[in-house]
């Protein structure tokens, strides 16, 4: 595997004392997994967030060898990190996107809707803003896997001028469908995460 292209970091897991093995989402390839030398250090650190955005260099002497990449960091959600409704979404997104997709199968469209819900997080001046892009996102990683939206799910587009209580409802009851399809069974670690935002959400809302 040789490939050189933007990626976005979803996950980030510590292999042995100073290497991590980090996930990224390709326009090309999908997801994929590859060897960060010296990805715990200082100077790497930082830049193997998840929802990071980095221009990485992918290369293995196999097909089935995990690949070594090098990283440049071109857009760091570090600084949303510390704020706890755009860290919840940053995680969720992440987390979800490592956690179903099949490795080294490309969903373009997953990959820009997902760049741009994460974009939208770090912009937008409140959830509000941001909110109709992650529940668009969820949506359409259950039809790309096959789902159609998911049964009972909420109707695809929001309503011009909807407010924060409707979007979070639509949220909530979106989160059957991601669980009851996505994350059946194995993955009740993966949807503490969207628990987690949903719950604060609800409280910025009371």
């Amino acid at each position: 595997m040789q490939l050189r292209t933007t990626a976005i970091i979803v996950s980030a897991r510590q292999h042995g004392e100073t290497a991590v093995i980090a996930r990224m989402m390709t326009v090309e390839a999908g997801l994929v997994a590859a060897y960060i030398a010296g990805g715990r250090g200082r100077t790497l650190r930082p830049v193997v967030l998840p929802g990071n955005v980095v221009e990485a260099d992918i290369r293995s002497k196999n097909e089935g060898a995990l690949p070594f990449a090098r990283l440049e960091l071109t857009a760091s959600r570090g600084p949303w990190m510390s704020e706890p409704l755009p860290a919840g979404a940053i995680s969720w997104m992440s987390a979800l996107t490592a956690s179903v997709l099949p490795e080294r199968q490309a969903y373009p469209a997953l990959y820009e809707a997902l760049g741009g819900a994460l974009e939208a997080v770090c912009v937008a001046p409140s959830a509000r803003g941001w909110l109709p892009a992650l529940i668009t996102y969820e949506r359409l990683m259950l039809r790309e896997l096959g789902y159609g939206g998911g049964r009972g799910a909420p109707p695809p587009d929001a309503k011009s001028g909807e407010d924060l209580t409707a979007l979070i409802a639509r949220f909530e009851k979106l989160g059957r469908a991601i669980e009851n399809y996505l994350l059946a069974g194995t993955f009740g670690d993966v949807m503490s995460a969207r628990n987690l935002l949903l719950g604060r959400l609800k409280r910025m809302d009371a």
